[in-house]
C-alpha cells in the first residue's frame, strides 16, 4: 500500500505510479490465468491426469459389477438357475399350444401324473422304485485287461484294485503249499484204494 499520514505530492504521485505499474504487471498475469485449465497434483506434487482416472475408475466399476452379478448368480444356485430357465422353455412350448386342451392331451396327462400330491399313498411307493431303479443304472467301472494274478480272495482289479502285485511272494508259496496239500491228499487217497 501507500504510506499514512502527511505525504508530499512527489512522493505520492511516485507511489502511485509504482501501484498502476505493479496492477499492469498482475493484469498481464490474471489474464493469462483466466482461461487456464486447473492443474490437480497428487500428494507428491506429480500431475494428476484426471481424465485416465475417470476411465480407470470407470473399467473397475465394471470389473466390480461383473463380478457381483457372477456371485449374485452363484449365490441364488445353479440348479434354481436350471429350473428357472426349464420353467420358461416350458412356458414358451405351452403358449405355442392352442388355448383349448382336451382329455386326450398327453403333455397335460404326463405333466399332471408326474405332480407330487400330498397325501398320495402310492408316492412314496414310486419314490422308492425310482430310487431302485436309478440304483441299478449305477455301475461300478469293470476290469478291462489281461488277467490279473490270482488273489486268495478272488477279487478282480476294478475301482479299487489295479491289479498290480506288489506283494513280497507269500500269496505264491501259500496257493504252491495248497496245491501241494491237495496232491499229496489225492495221492494218498488215490493209494488207499488202489487194491480195491
Amino acid at each position: 500500500g501507500v504510506r499514512g499520514g502527511l505525504v508530499s505530492a512527489d512522493t505520492l504521485r511516485r507511489e502511485q505510479e509504482e501501484l498502476r505499474r505493479r496492477d499492469r504487471n498482475i493484469k498481464h498475469l490474471a489474464e493469462e490465468s483466466r482461461y487456464a485449465e486447473t492443474v490437480f497434483r497428487d500428494k507428491s506434487g506429480r500431475r494428476r491426469d484426471l481424465a485416465q482416472e475417470r476411465l480407470e475408475q470407470r473399467r473397475q466399476a465394471e470389473a466390480q459389477a461383473e463380478r457381483d452379478e457372477q456371485y449374485a448368480r452363484w449365490g441364488k444356485g445353479l440348479a434354481q438357475g436350471r429350473q428357472q430357465e426349464q420353467n420358461v422353455e416350458d412356458a414358451m412350448k405351452e403358449m405355442q399350444k392352442p388355448l383349448a386342451r382336451y382329455i386326450d392331451d398327453q403333455d397335460l396327462d404326463r405333466m399332471l401324473r408326474e405332480q407330487e400330491r400330498e397325501g398320495d399313498p402310492m408316492a412314496e411307493f414310486i419314490k422308492k422304485r425310482k430310487a431302485k431303479e436309478s440304483k441299478a443304472k449305477k455301475e461300478k467301472p469293470r476290469y478291462k485287461g489281461p488277467a490279473p494274478p490270482l488273489n486268495r480272495f478272488n477279487i478282480w482289479p476294478g475301482h479299487r484294485w489295479d491289479g498290480v502285485d506288489r506283494s513280497n511272494g507269500f500269496e505264491q508259496q501259500h496257493f504252491a503249499r495248497m496245491a501241494n496239500k491237495k496232491a499229496v491228499q489225492e495221492l494218498a487217497y488215490k493209494w488207499s484204494v488202489e487194491d480195491m
